[in-house]
């Protein structure tokens, strides 16, 4: 069975966490909203199918088709595609921890999201720009510093090694770490350099998940999408704070 993921064509977003374990496993998928038109996809066939869903509709993409079931929010379609990728430990403990981790891999995308739009997501960034360099301010000096702190931890209390996030394989929170981390390098440079100075094990981790071949193959094709001023982590240097 080919998996259907819809979300937005012209930004990695939060796509790319559930791309991203999709690679790493080899799984077959299609990206509908990045199909040609006369092959079913685009952006207007991705939205019939979000509105068309006729008994448990999601509230917005990213959402994923497999067969019958439609599953809408990352880290949702995470734990679904977990134990079907071979991305999560078979213990239910491994299971509910590797999806902790990833709400709060959610949180901190958030937070990264809200610095540039925190008043109103219906906003440009122009309207609230004010707001928005307070905002960064506060999430460059303490929340990035927090964040990874508590995934240092993380790596370094694994019972089987800070290799990995969960166990002694990679999980999808490995790779949706990875992808954390390369968000913040590219919105904030400068905080992110400082805060991952201090937390040597996520830097390294993000190196190693970098590395794996299907991962590293990934990136280095034209289906990996560039971070950009559209998406969720932005580069706007005068928010590059801390």
């Amino acid at each position: 069975m080919t998996y259907e993921l819809h979300y937005w064509p012209m930004i990695p977003g939060r796509g790319e966490f559930v791309r991203l374990a999709l690679e790493q496993a080899g799984a077959e998928y299609v990206d509908v909203a990045r199909l040609p038109e006369e092959d079913g996809g685009g952006i207007a066939a991705m939205m019939d199918r979000l509105e068309d869903e006729p008994l448990r509709p999601p509230f917005a993409p990213p959402f994923l088709r497999d067969g019958d079931l439609v599953i809408g929010q990352t880290a949702a379609i995470l734990l679904y595609l977990g134990p079907r990728l071979g991305l999560v430990g078979a213990e239910e403990a491994d299971r509910v921890w590797t999806h902790q981790i990833q709400l709060t891999i959610a949180d901190m995308v958030a937070e990264a999201h809200d610095t540039h739009h925190p008043v109103g997501v219906g906003l440009y960034y122009e309207d609230q720009k004010p707001e928005a360099r307070r905002r960064a301010e506060d999430f460059c000096e303490n929340r990035i510093p927090k964040y990874l702190a508590w995934f240092e931890r993380v790596l370094a209390r694994n019972p089987a090694g800070p290799e990995h996030l969960v166990g002694g394989a990679v999980s999808y929170a490995d790779t949706s770490l990875f992808q954390l981390v390369e968000g913040l390098r590219y919105a904030f440079p400068k905080a992110a350099a400082r805060a991952l100075a201090q937390a040597p094990r996520v830097a390294a981790h993000a190196e190693r998940v970098g590395r794996l071949p299907r991962i590293a193959a990934y990136r280095a094709s034209e289906r990996c999408l560039s971070f950009n001023e559209e998406g969720i982590f932005r580069h706007y240097p005068e928010l590059d704070l801390g």
